[in-house]
């Protein structure tokens, strides 16, 4: 991952509530949830959180697909997962292992 993707998600995800979003899209697993659930689990307005979805999305953090009628939203796994290894590579002076 370069500098300037994980400074960008980092960045998409300092707002308290676009961190809250990603949060219940990762326990909500590789189905996800419509927009409508979103913002009625997060307390989110329909307009606030497209805001934020459409952040979250630019930044490569979510995935968006229609099923029907929906708009499902989805962590992006791939890429949380590559931010969590770009931010513990260099751990512990290059040895992860002694940071767990």
């Amino acid at each position: 991952m370069e500098t300037k993707d994980a400074a960008d998600m980092l960045a998409a995800l300092s707002y308290e509530a676009r961190l809250m979003i990603f949060r219940y899209l990762v326990r909500m697993g590789p189905e996800g949830a419509c927009a409508g659930d979103i913002a009625k689990d997060c307390e989110i307005t329909a307009s606030t959180l497209s805001h934020h979805l459409n952040q979250m999305r630019n930044a490569g953090l979510i995935e968006r697909t229609r099923q029907s009628r929906s708009l499902i939203y989805v962590a992006n796994f791939n890429s949380m997962n590559a931010l969590i290894d770009f931010l513990s590579d260099e751990c512990c002076n290059g040895q992860p292992e002694l940071c767990r």
